[in-house]
Order: structure tokens, then sequence, then C-alpha cells
């Protein structure tokens, strides 16, 4: 039997190692669930999440050309339908007012840049291109010589031999 990749089916864990299980699905098929896609919360010890002989859902992920299946348990989980505050998707949550109001805004004027001489600025209306660049310019030749000059002073530090 081949299996589908993104199709989802039950299967039974049949061995688990220090970086993932194997998973036994329909018609005798076994492949690999990675520690990485055990559970959506970090893994340390695969023991503590799954047992030998445990039957879990599994999404076929990927077939490689030598046969091999990935597969994912946090993938074939389903997602919920709301996120994390409790809101449903695109509709603010009843006790916050204040994304009501966000949604109804639209897009604001975009966030300052950083123009290199260190500070967060909006260019003035009269600012060109080459002012801009020069300025640029001035403020990187005087750090890479504040760097030269303090990895100069280390390398001098220390006991000397004679």
């Amino acid at each position: 039997m081949q299996v589908e990749v993104g199709k989802i089916y039950e299967g039974k864990v049949t061995g688990i190692t220090k970086f993932g299980a194997f998973v036994e699905v329909e018609g005798k098929v076994t492949g690999m669930v990675h520690i990485s896609e055990i559970s959506s919360s970090f893994v340390n010890d695969i023991n503590e999440v799954l047992k030998k002989g445990q039957t879990v859902k599994v999404k076929v992920i990927k077939v490689d050309d030598n046969g091999k299946i990935g597969m994912s348990i946090k993938r074939a989980e389903e997602k919920p339908k709301n996120d994390r505050r409790g809101a449903q998707k695109g509709k603010p949550s009843a006790g916050n007012k204040n994304a009501a109001k966000k949604q109804a805004v639209e897009k604001k004027e975009p966030e300052p840049a950083y123009y290199g001489d260190g500070y967060v600025s909006k260019p003035s209306g009269d600012a060109n291109f080459e002012d801009m660049l020069s300025k640029f310019k001035a403020s990187s030749e005087e750090r890479i010589s504040d760097l030269k000059r303090a990895n100069d002073n280390r390398r001098r530090g220390g006991t000397r031999r004679r």
C-alpha cells in the first residue's frame, strides 16, 4: 500500500528513539515522526509523550525517493478555530474593544526607519539620497574606526614574554 502526502492516518507506535518515533499505518507501512513533529510544545524526552503500542493520528508530510516516510503528529491535530485570546479569526474578542477600533482604522503612516546615524528618524522633506548617503558613510567610518581602536587595545593587553 502506498501512502499519500497530506493525508491523515491512524497508526500504532512501533518504536521510540531519542530523535523520533516509528509509526505503522494501514497495510504495514512504517514512517518516522521526528521529535520536532510530535507536539506543538517542546519535547525533551519522547517517552514522556508517547508509549510503544500507543495509537496516534499522523499526517504524512513527505515521502522521499528512497521510500522513507516522514510523518507529523502535531500537524494531524485539528487547529482550533479560535486564536490564542479566544476570538474567532477576523473578529475581535468581546473583552477587547480597542481591537475593533484598530481594525476599523486603515494603515497608519509607516514606522520610522534607521538611517545609520544612530537615531531613528524620518528624513526631512528636503533631504535627498546623496545627503543621507554621505551622512551614513561618515557615521559608518566613525564606527569602524572605534571598533578598530577597541580591538587594537585588546590585542595589546596582557603580559608580555621576554
